[in-house]
């Protein structure tokens, strides 16, 4: 059977969905709790819960011995390397694991560093999170040159044409995010691997942010190297990096000195977090069934845009089953999203005594996932960002307020000193009528 047929795009089943989630079902003060803090962490499925709690219970133990316990941990592990290469789109042996994205780089900036000196050039941007700035300005101390790829502050958006002409024959790495946590904007990530490469320089993505809103697809998009994290795709806390085989190879890693040299497991320090690397098998599945169970049947066409779009071909030659649910998953929790998306925007563009930074034309909303950061206009003590993020939460909205690590970003817009942004971030669990709720108590909260 073709695969259209048997995963066909639909809309998601949120009544199911969101009764695998024990915990959007609290309250505070007697209000339905609203989790739109999905950028700095998502909720887990109870299968997530399940299986941490299995691998505890029943098969705790070190790797490598000669003993059931410890031969089932072997096989955990595999199975999770499979289940991030089906999410990431590669090989099982180009995963590595660690405690998050932010470890994960700062290992990969020391080794990278160990080979660069001078002369050499890495470049970054104003609009990522820290955790792929910072990693590669500490290697300042060895006389790499940093530059800065700018933005377009009235929109938030990168400066391709700024970045590609920073580009020289002495770049030897971009660090670029997928997509702003910040401020939701998607980068041309596959464009800028392209032009990095055509300089003969590697190609690091921080896709954190973008996990759970849209399908990630390392072998298309070509890169040398991305990160993200479990726990802002529904998944415990861990950090996961896919690199190509021959760069985890070639490569030198700082390690102790009876660490195996085998790939990947030479990238991975110590005693890895078992019991949480069993939850990531779970999370993943949990995201392939929305491709198969989590939907209701419907009809529509998904456009394409910045998401990634898999043509009818490639969908055939998806590598697993549930690689193909994925995609599927994906396709549905895009529909979802954009719809939350549209109706929030539309509506805070209604008070007058917020201002939206970031891609606000309608035109352009394929270029942003739906987290979005607002201030007040006039900002007093009463509606600074902590101000409107305490207000809310008293009424059960959970909210972000700060800089949340894009520390450039809020810094190059000049808010980083008074609060820095609101941000509303919406994921697939959540609903319309949660907007609304949010929609009409910012109207009472704003003066």
């Amino acid at each position: 059977m073709p695969l259209t047929e048997t995963f066909a795009p639909a809309a998601l089943d949120l009544t199911h969905v969101r009764s695998q989630f024990p915990s959007l079902s609290q309250t505070v003060n007697g209000h339905p709790a609203a989790f739109l803090d999905g950028p700095g962490g998502t909720q887990v499925p109870q299968r997530v819960i399940d299986a941490i709690s299995a691998y505890l219970r029943r098969d705790n133990a070190n790797t490598g011995g000669a003993y059931s316990t410890s031969r089932r941990t072997d096989a955990m592990l595999s199975e999770a390397r499979a289940a991030m290469a089906d999410f990431l789109h590669c090989a099982p042996d180009e995963i590595v694991f660690g405690p998050n994205m932010t470890t994960l780089t700062y290992a990969m900036s020391r080794a990278i560093g160990r080979d660069l000196g001078p002369g050499d050039e890495i470049l970054v941007t104003r609009l990522d999170h820290d955790a792929n700035v910072t990693p590669w300005l500490a290697l300042e101390e060895k006389g790499i040159t940093i530059r800065w790829a700018e933005i377009h502050k009235e929109d938030c958006t990168l400066d391709v044409e700024d970045l590609a002409a920073k580009l020289n024959s002495k770049t030897r790495l971009v660090a670029i995010g997928y997509a702003s946590n910040a401020v939701g904007t998607i980068n041309p990530v596959k464009e800028i691997v392209r032009l990095a490469h055509s300089y003969g320089a590697l190609a690091y993505v921080d896709a954190v942010h973008y996990g759970p809103h849209g399908l990630i697809d390392a072998k298309d998009l070509g890169c040398d190297f991305l990160a993200c994290s479990t726990y802002k795709f529904f998944g415990p806390h861990m950090g996961v990096l896919f690199g190509k085989r021959e760069h985890l190879a070639r490569l030198r890693p700082y390690k102790v000195r009876p660490l195996t040299d085998a790939v990947p497991n030479r990238w991975e320090w110590g005693t890895l977090n078992h019991e949480c690397i069993a939850g990531i098998t779970a999370c993943v599945d949990y995201i392939a069934e929305l491709g198969t169970k989590g939907v209701e049947t419907t009809t529509g066409h998904v456009g394409t845009d910045a998401f990634v779009r898999p043509s009818s071909e490639a969908r055939s030659l998806a590598t697993s089953p549930r690689r193909a649910a994925i995609i599927a998953a994906f396709e549905t929790i895009h529909r979802h999203e954009r719809a939350l998306m549209e109706r929030l925007i539309a509506g805070i563009s209604q008070i007058p005594q917020l201002k939206i930074y970031g891609i606000t034309d309608p035109t352009c909303f394929d270029w942003r996932c739906p987290t979005i950061a607002v201030r007040a206009v006039n900002q007093n003590e009463g509606n600074t960002p902590l101000a409107l993020a305490t207000k809310l939460g008293d009424r059960g909205f959970f909210t972000w307020d700060g800089n949340y690590y894009a520390l450039n970003l809020t810094e190059h817009l000049d808010v980083e000193k008074t609060g820095g942004f609101l941000r509303i971030g919406l994921v697939h669990y959540n609903t319309a009528e949660e907007v609304d709720r949010l929609l009409q108590a910012l109207q009472e909260i704003l003066p």
